[in-house]
């Protein structure tokens, strides 16, 4: 009678170590997918960040009356002037300008020669007095004995306090080119002696023919002359520069400065479109159905109740200004039936139009000898920003921390069972090899004893 072993050696699948392997990652494969709905739901306080940031962004543009506020300038003609105000020190205003006169430097030019280059206007010195009086020379040897060689010797000299050019002046077809020499300032004050030329055995004579001496710029405020050095003029109007550009006596240019109220309105309209952008985000967030898995979302966060609270607080805040209690919705920020801000610029407008001083201190708050600053609505905004983004302890910070906790103690748990496993396959390999083992020694010693068993002559032929 023989002895059966069923299939190869043990007759277990060959698999059967992985199999079980396989069955030990399940608790592995539902930590994973607990960790993505973490992960997911921290990528949502990630996005939410960045909109109270951006929110945030243009809150500290337009955090003080000052940073707030942008000035229109009409000059009615560009042509004779370009003027730029500094929005934190110019003022409103209406001016008369009138441009009398350019400032000019001194300049002077000299004869004309043949060549630039090859003309030899023979060797010698150039004695100059300098702006401060001293008096200096600078030697022509042959190497620099023609215009282009005089010019390089002065140009590489600092101390003259000029520059030096040959040019062409398109006059003369036998002698077009000259030497020209300017100081680099304008004004009465910068007025110069400008160089002798003592120069012998030269083809031609050179010599300064032509010379305009400098000055200063004249220009009429509301009537008054006044004389300044420069053509770019900076202390006439505090905080306003001025740059002439050509003179015109006798004609008056009107120059009004003015808050710009449309500009300073888009300001305000890019700050609700980021506020928007964050009560939509919660909004999409909070709109759940039973298909909804807040596991993975925000819906119902506390977080999210919180900022919308505080948007909401700080629109509906009273405020105190000069003119008395407003809120925004006198300014036209009004919340709709789906949440979110409706912003009306013309309204807005309007009332910086009226009372620019009352709009500014609603936005940007109030100072008081008593009390200091009082808190405007850009104020509220920016401190609720800070609570919620501030490092280590911002609610959004903490939030995330908490959450990037959690995905670390997962990790943890993941990593410690798959030690686990990996020690128990070796360990179930090494039984199966060893059952393996035995098994096969077990059928060799069956079929022995079976053979011993077989009838008598059976292995005759």
């Amino acid at each position: 009678m023989g002895i059966s072993f069923g299939s190869i050696n043990s007759g277990l699948p060959k698999d059967i170590v992985q199999q079980i392997v396989e069955a030990e990652k399940i608790p592995i494969n539902q930590m994973e997918a607990r960790k993505g709905k973490i992960e997911n739901k921290k990528a949502l306080v990630q996005q939410l960040t960045s909109l109270i940031e951006n929110m945030r962004g243009e809150v500290l543009k337009n955090k003080n009356a000052r940073s707030l506020r942008e000035l229109a300038i009409n000059t009615g003609d560009a042509t004779n002037i370009a003027v730029n105000a500094d929005k934190n020190i110019a003022e409103p205003g209406k001016y008369q300008l009138e441009v009398v006169q350019l400032a000019q430097k001194s300049s002077t030019i000299s004869n004309g020669v043949e060549d630039k280059d090859k003309t030899y206007v023979g060797v010698g010195y150039i004695k100059a007095v300098l702006p401060n009086g001293d008096k200096k020379e600078i030697y022509v040897d042959e190497g620099s004995a023609t215009l282009s060689g005089i010019a390089k010797l002065i140009n590489g000299d600092s101390e003259l306090g000029m520059r030096a050019t040959v040019v062409n002046d398109g006059k003369d077809s036998d002698e077009p080119w000259r030497l020209m020499l300017s100081m680099s300032e304008t004004g009465d004050n910068n007025k110069v002696e400008f160089p002798y030329l003592y120069l012998v055995d030269g083809e031609v004579d050179i010599y300064f023919d032509q010379e305009r001496p400098a000055q200063d710029a004249k220009i009429k405020l509301d009537g008054f002359e006044i004389e300044v050095p420069t053509n770019k003029v900076t202390d006439l109007i505090p905080g306003v520069t001025i740059d002439l550009k050509k003179a015109k006596p006798g004609e008056e240019i009107n120059l009004e400065i003015s808050e710009d109220i449309q500009k300073i309105g888009g300001k305000i309209s890019s700050l609700v479109d980021n506020i928007n952008n964050v009560l939509k985000f919660i909004k999409e967030q909070n709109t759940l159905d039973e298909k909804t898995d807040t596991s993975q979302t925000l819906g119902g966060d506390l977080t999210l109740t919180t900022i919308e609270s505080r948007i909401r607080s700080a629109v509906f805040t009273s405020i105190n200004t000069d003119a008395g209690p407003m809120r925004m919705g006198d300014l036209g920020i009004t919340f709709q039936r789906d949440g979110l801000l409706k912003f009306d610029q013309p309204k807005f407008e309007a009332a910086l139009s009226k009372d620019y001083k009352a709009v500014s201190q609603t936005l940007t708050g109030k100072y008081s000898l008593e009390g200091g600053k009082s808190n405007g609505f850009i104020d509220i905004l920016d401190d609720t920003a800070k609570i919620l983004l501030n490092q280590p302890n911002g609610v959004l910070t903490t939030r995330k921390g908490g959450l990037q906790s959690q995905i670390n103690q997962i990790d943890r748990q993941i990593n410690t069972r798959q030690r686990h496993i990996q020690q128990k396959e070796e360990v179930l390999k090494a039984k199966f090899a060893r059952l393996e083992e035995t098994i096969s020694r077990i059928r060799g010693q069956g079929a022995g004893l079976a053979g011993f068993a077989a009838p008598p002559g059976a292995m005759q032929l």
